[in-house]
């Protein structure tokens, strides 16, 4: 409730207890006096009427303070109501028929290992050269999500904030990344925080709910003014905030603390990464928030 509401409520009890004091000073020292010296009416009829009389003007007043005191909560409530209204619709980014919106890192078309089936892109490095793939447009402020699934003993990795130049030769110089791993038989399942739904070599999951290999799992990663949200399969995972001393202690404490441009941007491209393991990714999307 706005404190707007509760003064005019305030002011409106006041209303009631004065009008009500009055009304009785009034029937008993001046008007049922006066009437009894000057006629002869039904006295009780007069104070029935000037009861009502009174009775309406304060229910009046109550009604008029509830009606200020709705309007002023609506108000209130309004304020969220104008910024989901503002939020975009989800954007998607893999139709499940071409690389439409995707490239190599660095190059201009889709690394020939990088193929399409049953509405999902998957690497097969048999095919040749594949490549960490990287969206055509940068992010920031953004809900993304996708769909993976590892080969047995796989690893993969799912990377934002990424900055394309000639001055890096990968995403990882640049982009964090949400590890994709098969936590049963990979070797990077020994280190705490090498397994899947971990920020890589940074922060571990809260909690271990990854599916095995072969089997799809769900992500989500929020990017809100540097504050990071992941979610795996339902679940928050890790959350962390980007750009301050905590962050910079974290970066210096990691394998990243000898690449001078990791973890810096604000914003980047989306990337998935080819780290020659068979990985699946599907209904990939985006909003910004």
């Amino acid at each position: 409730m706005g404190r707007s509401g509760i003064n005019i409520l305030e002011l409106a009890y006041s209303c009631f207890i004065y009008l009500n004091i009055l009304r009785l000073y009034w029937l008993q020292f001046e008007f049922i006096p006066y009437l009894r010296r000057h006629t002869k009416r039904n006295f009780t009829m007069i104070k029935f009427h000037f009861h009502i009389i009174v009775l309406l003007t304060t229910l009046f007043i109550l009604s008029s303070a509830c009606k200020t005191n709705r309007s002023a909560d609506t108000e209130q409530l309004e304020v969220p109501a104008q910024m989901s209204n503002t939020t975009s619709e989800w954007i998607v980014l893999f139709d499940g028929k071409s690389f439409d919106g995707w490239h190599s890192y660095n190059k201009g078309t889709v690394g020939p290992a990088w193929q399409i089936a049953d509405g999902a892109m998957y690497l097969d490095k048999s095919k040749g050269e594949g490549g960490d793939l990287i969206t055509d447009e940068e992010y920031e402020n953004f809900e993304f999500t996708l769909e993976w699934k590892i080969s047995d003993c796989g690893n993969s990795g799912i990377f934002f904030n990424v900055v394309e130049s000639d001055q890096y030769q990968t995403p990882y110089l640049t982009g964090p990344e949400l590890q994709v791993l098969d936590n049963k038989c990979h070797p990077d399942a020994k280190i705490d925080t090498h397994r899947a739904g971990d920020l890589y070599d940074m922060i571990e999951t809260s909690v271990n709910n990854v599916k095995p290999a072969g089997e799809w799992n769900s992500i989500r990663i929020r990017s809100d003014n540097g504050k990071m949200t992941f979610s795996q399969n339902d679940e928050v995972v890790v959350q962390f905030t980007m750009h301050n001393d905590e962050w910079r202690k974290m970066v210096a404490n990691s394998k990243f603390k000898t690449m001078p441009g990791f973890g810096k941007a604000s914003k980047g491209r989306l990337g998935l990464q080819d780290h020659g393991d068979m990985v699946w990714f599907r209904n990939i999307k985006i909003k910004s928030i």
